[in-house]
């Protein structure tokens, strides 16, 4: 199709045209002539022309959290010569980067690289990339899409946190940010089920995935105590704005990062199916990009859905439970689900100690509130440390 400078060439053209038949000037209708085959071949070398190019993208790193940055790497190899390349390759949702080379040789290979600022979570999509080559006259242009669509992973923003709740048996005097028991070790085989999303394929017990004719995985028996269940959840009614429900999420992100690197096997929730169990890396990476994608929903029957949990046999040693301002469905929950763990957390973002608040404490549940815009890092340690002070030797 023609480019601006070929609309041009047309317009002038025509002009010329009109005046040669105004005037009978042979030299203008000449150059009335010349433009419109400069136009027309351009468009014939841009039709046959096409390009043959060979697109590599490389992200780094595919997985980042929020705030963080990464950078896009793109390499371009043609197979023939090409004139007024531009090459622009889009992250959908975030921006898109344009380079520009007024020719690329048979064989020559080019290579661009772009930094993307990673804000909000979320999952995005990037490329496939579009590239436009024009005629050497710049009158006309195709244009072209190449490489595959590449996948860049936003998980919510994470903070350090120091401490982990105390549990039965553990000396509270030797108690420190790093418990006593891993998730590498200390597991015994229990019974086989089938291969879900997330779980470690060198768990996949292969001659009875053979017989079965569908993936069968080892499930192993956790030991009780480093058992954790993390609940995210996902209504809208407990918080008073979207940057609220954020600071949620980073608080569920937060807690996950530091329990499973405590070497705890936490399973994390966050209003659907019974959660994802985290036991391995891969695990944990299926469980932040669900953190990632996880939005605030209404009219959620939150009692009902926990009911569902309860029937799962969720048990353990430590229950995190994180929402805004807790309503009485976020106590019918606790309730539910407080029963079968020896430790309780509730991650609450609120404004001031409200009598849901009040009622958690009472309850035995080590009670971490911030606001909005504030931090986790600072109340969960000194949820941590009221936590030691006050534990039993079980």
């Amino acid at each position: 199709m023609p480019t601006t400078r070929g609309w041009a060439a047309i317009g002038a053209a025509v002009a010329l045209g009109v005046l040669w038949a105004g005037f009978g000037e042979d030299l203008l209708l000449a150059l009335s002539v010349f433009l419109l085959a400069a136009v027309g071949g351009g468009s014939l070398y841009v039709r046959l022309a096409v390009p043959r190019l060979v697109l590599r993208r490389q992200i780094s790193p595919m997985q980042v959290h929020d705030g963080d940055r990464a950078l896009v790497d793109l390499s371009l190899e043609s197979r023939r010569k090409i004139f007024r390349v531009t090459v622009e390759d889009r992250v959908h949702g975030l921006g898109s980067a344009t380079f520009v080379a007024d020719r690329i040789a048979d064989g020559d290979s080019t290579a661009g690289r772009y930094e993307v600022l990673c804000r909000p979570r979320g999952v995005y999509t990037v490329g496939p990339a579009k590239v436009t080559i024009g005629d050497p006259l710049g009158f006309t242009e195709s244009v072209s899409t190449f490489g595959a669509a590449d996948r860049l992973v936003v998980y919510p923003r994470v903070e350090d946190l120091t401490g982990v709740p105390t549990g039965r048996g553990q000396d509270q005097t030797m108690n420190t940010s790093r418990a006593s028991f891993w998730h590498s070790s200390g597991e015994d085989f229990f019974t086989l089920r089938e291969y879900q999303h997330g779980d470690d394929i060198r768990k996949v017990h292969w001659p009875t995935s053979a017989r079965r004719d569908t993936l069968m995985v080892k499930q192993l028996e956790m030991p009780w105590q480093s058992r954790a269940f993390i609940a995210l959840d996902p209504r809208v009614e407990p918080h008073t704005s979207g940057d609220s429900f954020e600071q949620a999420v980073r608080g569920a992100a937060s807690v996950l990062h530091h329990l499973f690197r405590s070497g705890y096997t936490p399973t994390m929730w966050a209003g659907v199916g019974n959660g994802t169990l985290v036991g391995s890396p891969d695990a944990y990476n299926v469980a932040m990009e669900e953190l990632a994608t996880v939005r605030p929903v209404r009219s959620m029957d939150l009692r009902r859905v926990v009911a569902r949990l309860t029937r799962s046999g969720m048990a353990g040693g430590v229950f995190v439970m994180v929402t805004g301002t807790p309503d009485e469905a976020d106590l019918a929950t606790f309730q539910l689900l407080s029963q079968d763990f020896y430790r309780t957390v509730v991650l609450s973002v609120a404004e001031d100690d409200d009598d849901a608040v009040v009622r958690f404490a009472h309850a035995g549940a080590l009670v971490v509130r911030t606001s909005a815009t504030g931090t986790w890092y600072e109340p969960w340690r000194n949820a941590m440390e009221h936590g030691w002070s006050t534990a039993t030797a079980g």
